[in-house]
């Protein structure tokens, strides 16, 4: 019976037990059978064919060979000792090695075995490390397995025996189980609709597929469900939102906004930035509440976007909040605005940690009488006391880096929610915006103003550092400045890495005609903002630098961003790094320094940064390489939910039409009290108890 899935405690399955139980508990999160279901295999091995010796040709593939061991021998002393055996086929001969655990007492010479396993190269020649050996019994005809499965399991699991064939063993008993029939999780309707697979076969399929063709049918039907389930948590919860919250009612474009953009604008807006500012205002003046995501590369005009939208607000009578997660961005934010608005009768404040108590004093005044028009800040504006006369909008700068909570005491500082305009940096792809920011409408800058010229970035390593100090050299003497940036501030023994302090003793000795300043996290903030003021104002030719100048440096005469052990970061931290160049009308470089030997993935990282300054193309490939959870400025702590099959990063389409069709069932019944979307209800309410609320807005 179905029910007996959902309902059996793992320790009472076949070949588990409580000791094993214990450690797929607190490892995998496996409580019940219907866990164990749904651990799925990462991949699938093809058992429908036997090799001989003579026909491996690469490493690539797990092959099986019919054969029988002649020898065994020992290789080596101490830690370097192995087991090496000879494995024929009756026609040549291989090398089989074990580098611990030599059970060999289980294998026997001239007895015929089933050899499984990967090649490998060691002195030009193939062999096998551990491979699986199973005994043919005599008198038995060796059969094809098929496609088998292959389970990931961890350390831990390995230890007590739980390893990949374990757990085939433990699921494979479950079939029948399975095979009586499993409720089905997706409408009738829903299945004929997009031709999909019904959840018993797909969950029979997935672990021991009849074919490749029904096993592609298995996963498509999974992913689609896995990822109908979070588009349709997302937009039902939009879609609630929408229908319920009023917003602010913004439809004047007044003088302030007028005055802006004939007398003080800077330079010609681009035309990305003039169809944002046009999507923000058919939203105040929709009388519903906004929610957007503006997406926009360094240096592409976000800034000037927001801006531009709050003075909508305030010729609708409202004020307007801009937070950002540092003291260094939120004052470089309200210098701008403050020489951009100095010639209108505005009044913009800074609240900020180092704001002194008498300032302080007069900020809450000058807030809740409304005098102050803009206030730019850090966390301090979520503090109690800061209370605002008229708060109607409200733009978050590098969003990500604040939570939830504190995002939230923003809007209840206002009886109604104010308008929220949230802002990156950081390009995020798309399949990762529809999951994680799905309930946010977003606008993306795909441009860059006419005169910025793009960063020519190099790849060097450090074998060529009398190469890069020329270059150094030469951009100084033209006047130009120079970041250096390391991955760590002190040297670490276990890290073979380039470090902060040993970088500027190296670069004071290298350089002693420079003046050269040094900016980390773990310097004190006054010392720290004088080091950036001397760069900034040009004093010092050259600074080294830890991340922390990611976000919120501007100094447009810098020309040359120098990245230390380059392949330490991810794609879209190398790419917001780079961002700190460029700004200024000459020509800006952007140096990766590595080590020689770099892994088939690095040195990928490294050429897609030296061929394009695309952020959205770098960030699809961030996400193709490293995962959604690793994204840096993206997602620090991982994703909301737990994707068991999808994946961002291959399955776009899938979530496409899993969008397509959760905007289908809403359409139809947005509070799913239809009779025949009560499975909806019921897996939503399922999928509410497993998931972060992390991206919600408002």
């Amino acid at each position: 019976m179905f029910k007996e899935l959902f309902s059996t405690d793992i320790v009472y399955c076949k070949g588990v037990g409580p000791k094993l139980a214990e450690v797929l508990k607190k490892e995998w999160d496996v409580n019940t059978k219907m866990d164990m279901l749904y651990k799925f295999p990462f991949r699938y091995v093809d058992r429908s064919k036997f090799y001989k010796i003579k026909d491996i040709a690469s490493e690539d593939a797990y092959i099986q060979i019919i054969g029988q061991i002649t020898e065994f021998r020992t290789v080596g002393e101490g830690q370097g000792k192995r087991l090496m055996a000879t494995f024929t086929d009756g026609e040549n001969s291989i090398d089989l090695v074990w580098f611990r655990n030599f059970n060999y007492f289980h294998y026997k010479i001239n007895t015929p075995y089933i050899l499984f396993g990967k090649p490998s190269v060691f002195n030009h020649q193939y062999n096998f490390a551990h491979p699986d050996l199973e005994e043919l019994k005599e008198g038995v005809t060796p059969t094809a397995k098929g496609l088998q499965p292959e389970y990931n399991t961890t350390e831990k699991m390995k230890k007590v025996g739980l390893n990949s064939k374990k757990i085939r063993s433990i699921i494979k008993q479950m079939m029948p189980d399975v095979q009586n029939g499993i409720p089905e999780t997706l409408g009738h309707d829903m299945l004929q609709k997009y031709h999909l697979l019904n959840l018993t076969q797909s969950i029979l399929n997935i672990h021991f597929p009849k074919d490749t063709q029904t096993l592609k049918l298995a996963q498509e039907r999974l992913k689609f469900e896995e990822l109908f389930y979070i588009q349709l948590d997302i937009l039902h919860r939009a879609k609630l939102q929408s229908s319920t919250t009023k917003g602010y009612l913004m439809p004047i474009v007044g003088k302030m906004f007028h005055y802006f953009y004939e007398h003080a604008l800077p330079f010609a807006l681009t035309n990305a930035q003039k169809r944002v500012i046009k999507e923000i205002q058919a939203d105040l003046k929709s009388g519903k509440q906004m929610n957007r995501l503006l997406q926009g590369d360094v240096g592409s005009g976000k800034t000037l976007v927001a801006l531009m939208s709050a003075l909508l607000a305030i010729d609708n009578g409202f004020q307007t909040c801009i937070m950002a997660p540092t003291e260094i961005l939120a004052n470089q934010h309200y210098e701008t605005i403050s020489n951009l608005l100095k010639d209108m009768p505005l009044q913009v404040v800074l609240l900020t940690g180092s704001t002194t108590a008498k300032q302080r004093k007069v900020i809450h005044e000058n807030l809740q009488n409304g005098e102050a028009n803009i206030i730019i800040g850090t966390h301090a504006l979520i503090e109690d006391n800061v209370q605002f006369a008229n708060l109607g909008f409200v733009v978050i700068d590098e969003q990500h880096r604040f939570g939830v909570s504190q995002r939230a005491k923003l809007w209840s500082k206002n009886i109604n929610p104010p308008h929220i305009l949230v802002m990156t940096a950081t390009p995020i792809p798309r399949t990762l915006a529809m999951t994680v920011y799905g309930d946010l409408d977003v606008s993306i800058i795909d441009e860059l103003p006419p005169n910025r010229k793009p960063v020519y970035t190099l790849h060097y390593s450090t074998s060529q550092r009398q190469d890069i100090n020329k270059f150094i050299v030469q951009q100084v003497e033209l006047g130009r400045q120079i970041y250096i940036v390391y991955p760590l501030i002190k040297e670490n023994e276990k890290l073979d890495l380039a470090d902060l302090e040993n970088g500027y003793q190296y670069i004071v000795e290298q350089f002693p005609k420079y003046r050269v300043s040094i900016v980390h996290g773990q310097m004190h903030p006054k010392m720290k903002d004088a080091e950036m003021k001397d760069f900034i104002e040009g004093k010092t030719q050259i600074m080294v630098a830890t991340t922390v100048i990611e976000v919120g440096v501007n100094v447009p005469n810098a020309s040359v961003m120098i990245i230390e052990n380059a392949e330490r970061f991810g794609l879209s931290q190398l790419h917001q790094l780079r961002g700190r160049v460029g700004r200024g009308a000459e020509q800006s470089f952007c140096i990766l320094v590595t080590r020689q030997e770099l892994s088939k993935d690095t040195r990928k990282r490294m050429d897609i940064m030296v061929s394009t300054n695309d952020g959205f193309r770098i960030a699809e490939t961030d996400l193709l390489l490293r995962g959604p959870g690793a994204i840096d400025g993206t997602l620090q702590s991982g994703l909301p939910f737990d994707l068991k099959i999808a994946s961002l990063a291959q399955d776009g389409q899938i979530l496409d039409v899993a969008k397509e069709a959760a905007t289908w069932v809403l359409e139809q019944d947005l509070n799913l009290s239809q009779p025949n979307h009560a499975v909806y209800k019921q897996q939503l309410a399922k999928l509410k108890r497993t998931t972060r609320d992390w991206s919600e807005i408002s």
